[in-house]
């Protein structure tokens, strides 16, 4: 990076390089080493968020009889780290648009990593819950940065696979959290303590992410920073001809101009043009497919291996089948990032909103165990393929100015959803049981697959600036291809 910041310096008067142009110069390039440098750090920090989210729900049955909580107390509990997340996602949106993606990233991982420790040796239930809270903001914060982050340097031809396999990671978050709650929570004496100081070791990673990670150019150049922004390019450019030994194809014109910019880049100027005219079109049903995408995918995983044992499982049944059901997050997330490349997010999404609210069903009615637990891993797969859609198609249709702020947002507003799913769920299962469980989240599922079929816009193979153009207000030519 301090190579970068001189040549920023000395950059600082060429040209002053466009949106248009980095898209351009961006656009053109191969996957190369520097691509999968950049997965690979986004990816693990959200392995790590993943894991420590669902630790939660792991957590729940010792902590609940250690501390003598309530079924209700437990529903706030589960609910506790969606709080956080709520303020963490709508914070890191705000100040990422304002100071920039990076810094938020590192720090949101620090805070993340000190509460997981504090809640590790809480003695009560409302410090445990308090540790999880601020846990809470710090994932938060980073899942709501990450992906603009990342989209905002790959090609538009595989950002959704590029996005999507990034998200990819949480599935191995949660994976690692099942396997850990088998061999820890279940075994190890207050495992359920020990298993969250296990989840607080990511803090390595920060010394990693200062060396390895650039700012993102697009922002910079929207904050007027116009040599950093071309240092990056040209970095970016340097690191794919090094690794892939050839020369770039030149760059081509480009059939668009820069836009006018939606906002002043003031915080109340970024959130006021969420809702201004035409991007309130977007703002809108992105909001109501984040709410219920997360109020189903926390209402049914963080509450799985309480609801197992209410069945009539043991704990390492309860575990077991645990572990087979977020096995099938993985395929569920890559099947869908490449899948919505062909098919495009938008109708991706609407299948497997419809996959997964009639994989809601099946489970509500299984009669013995080995249908609960194949229609659970159905479930498991169609929930995780949307929510491997979440971060591209929200990252894609706002422009930079406003992108991590309209990420922040929806993010911030889905965790509603999220706080409310585990206490509903925590309040009415003596009374609707677990077939009423199910089927409320189906038909959750069957609203968010409206939402979508009937407002989402379409955004495979567009540029961010080409999307940019379709939704900025007044824009016209593209209107009927992205409500389509």
């Amino acid at each position: 990076m301090n190579d970068l910041r001189r040549d920023a310096r000395a950059l600082d008067a060429a040209p002053p390089i466009t949106a248009a142009e980095i898209s351009a110069r961006l656009d053109r390039l191969p996957m190369a080493k520097i691509h999968y440098l950049l997965l690979f750090a986004g990816g693990l920090g959200f392995m790590f968020d993943a894991m420590d989210g669902a630790v939660v729900a792991f957590i729940l049955p010792d902590a609940t009889r250690e501390f003598a909580l309530s079924s209700g107390q437990t529903g706030i509990l589960a609910s506790s780290l969606l709080i956080g997340f709520l303020i963490g996602a709508l914070s890191a949106g705000i100040i990422g648009d304002k100071f920039g993606r990076r810094r938020v990233m590192m720090y949101a991982l620090a805070i993340y990593c000190v509460a997981s420790l504090a809640a590790a040796l809480a003695p009560s239930f409302a410090l445990l819950f308090g540790a999880r809270v601020i846990a809470g903001i710090g994932t938060g914060a980073e899942s709501a940065i990450i992906a603009p982050f990342l989209a905002e340097f790959v090609p538009s031809r595989i950002r959704g696979k590029f996005v999507g396999s990034l998200a990819g990671f949480f599935a191995f978050g949660y994976v690692a959290a099942s396997l850990l709650a088998y061999f820890v929570v279940a075994d190890v004496p207050a495992g359920w303590r020990w298993v969250q100081v296990i989840t607080a070791l990511p803090i390595v990673l920060l010394l990693w992410w200062r060396r390895a990670l650039p700012e993102s150019p697009r922002f910079l150049q929207a904050k007027g920073r116009m040599g950093e922004a071309r240092a990056v390019v040209e970095l970016i450019e340097n690191h794919v001809r090094r690794s892939t030994g050839r020369e770039l194809k030149p760059i081509t014109e480009t059939d668009f101009q820069d836009p006018p910019p939606v906002s002043n880049g003031s915080v109340f100027g970024n959130v006021a043009a969420l809702w201004r005219s035409g991007m309130a079109r977007t703002t809108a049903p992105t909001w109501a497919y984040w709410f219920v995408g997360i109020f189903c995918y926390y209402g049914f995983f963080t509450w799985l291996p309480t609801l197992l044992m209410r069945q009539g499982f043991g704990v390492a049944k309860s575990f077991s089948f645990t572990i087979l059901i977020y096995l099938a997050q993985i395929p569920g997330y890559y099947i869908a990032a490449f899948v919505s490349e062909k098919l495009d997010r938008k109708w991706t999404i609407v299948l497997c909103f419809i996959g997964a609210a009639a994989s809601a069903m099946g489970m509500a009615y299984a009669g013995h165990t080995t249908g609960l637990v194949i229609w659970g891993m159905l479930l498991s797969f169609f929930m995780n393929g949307n929510s491997a859609l979440w971060y591209t198609y929200t990252s894609e249709i706002y422009p930079t100015e406003v992108r991590a702020t309209g990420l922040g947002s929806a993010s911030a507003f889905g965790r509603v959803g999220g706080i409310l799913a585990p206490i509903i769920i925590g309040f009415s299962y003596d009374s609707i049981g677990f077939t009423g469980v199910m089927l409320t989240l189906m038909a959750a599922l069957v609203v968010g697959l409206l939402t979508i079929a009937i407002f989402g816009r379409r955004t495979a193979g567009l540029s961010l600036e080409e999307i940019r153009e379709a939704g900025t207000p007044g824009a016209t030519a593209n209107a009927g291809k992205d409500m389509a």
